[in-house]
């Protein structure tokens, strides 16, 4: 849906006059093809700091990946990385909250996803990701790894058998596949085996399934840094996503904004629906509820 498709939509838009915490999802959101932050968008983010709003990142990135993308807005806020799971100060490195898979878990769900590659007969396996310390372990360097470590500017650590590297709890447990119904029948597989008390599932694009502790996500996270770093309130948050990992921070905030490119089942959550992270879709937000 358009900007302007949405906004002829809207009866009555959501108050902005309180908004003093901006959330911002990565790649989809602030960051497109180029794996980059557009100029228009980077202006925009400015402006909105330059009137005394704060402004967060909220990813399913690895801490060390999203990074970049936290200096160059110019956040001074914690960085919500892993979906919300590992909430860390880049300035000060105080870590204020880390909730990661239990061990025990991790290794049933690896035994499942090779069970789900037996019975199945994958002409190309699964891509199966651990993040533990904030490195990346993988079985192997599947094409889809490659192009994974390739976007997010991280090293993969290849093990083997990934059980070997269990001596810590991993902070996530990642499936790629380049088939999204596959990552479709595991998210709804494991979600008949797990309750959401058990684990927390997403999908944070179409090919990647995501696995973690069910205290996590973005809405979780957001409101933590809003509640309880920050004094706020959900009446004083806004959000931007675009995926279903977005989902619970845009149910959260006073004003929760999709992205264009996001699919249906997620602008059902927002209050409003920008434009595609290619036209500027952020800026464009940005500029009618908050500039």
């Amino acid at each position: 849906m358009s900007a302007l498709a949405s906004d002829l939509q809207s009866t009555s838009l959501p108050d902005a006059s309180d908004i003093r915490l901006l959330v911002l999802d990565i790649d989809g959101t602030i960051s497109g093809e180029s794996n980059t932050i557009r100029p228009a968008v980077l202006e925009a983010i400015r402006a909105v700091q330059a009137k005394g709003i704060q402004v967060a990142i909220a990813t399913g990135r690895m801490y060390c990946a999203a990074l970049r993308f936290y200096e160059a807005v110019g956040s001074t806020l914690p960085l919500l990385s892993y979906q919300g799971a590992y909430v860390k100060e880049p300035k000060t490195g105080v870590v204020h909250h880390h909730w990661p898979v239990a061990r025990h878990t991790a290794e049933q769900l690896l035994d499942y996803f090779e069970d789900v590659e037996r019975q199945a007969d994958l002409n190309t396996p699964l891509s199966i990701h651990f993040y533990i310390n904030d490195r990346l372990y993988v079985r192997d360097m599947t094409p889809e790894t490659a192009a994974y470590a390739e976007r997010s500017g991280v090293t993969p650590n290849v093990v083997g058998d990934l059980r070997q590297v269990l001596t810590d709890d991993p902070t996530k447990v990642l499936a790629l596949s380049h088939d999204p119904l596959l990552i479709d029948q595991l998210l709804d597989s494991l979600r008949q085996r797990y309750t959401p008390a058990e684990l927390y599932f997403t999908k944070s694009v179409a090919t990647f399934f995501e696995a973690a502790n069910p205290q996590v996500n973005k809405g979780v996270a957001v409101r933590y840094l809003a509640e309880q770093l920050l004094g706020l309130s959900a009446a004083q948050v806004m959000t931007i996503g675009d995926n279903f990992n977005d989902v619970e921070m845009l149910d959260y905030a006073q004003i929760g904004i999709a992205m264009g490119n996001a699919p249906e089942a997620v602008q059902a959550f927002a209050d409003w629906t920008t434009a595609d992270v290619e036209e500027d879709g952020v800026a464009i937000a940005l500029e009618k509820f908050l500039l």
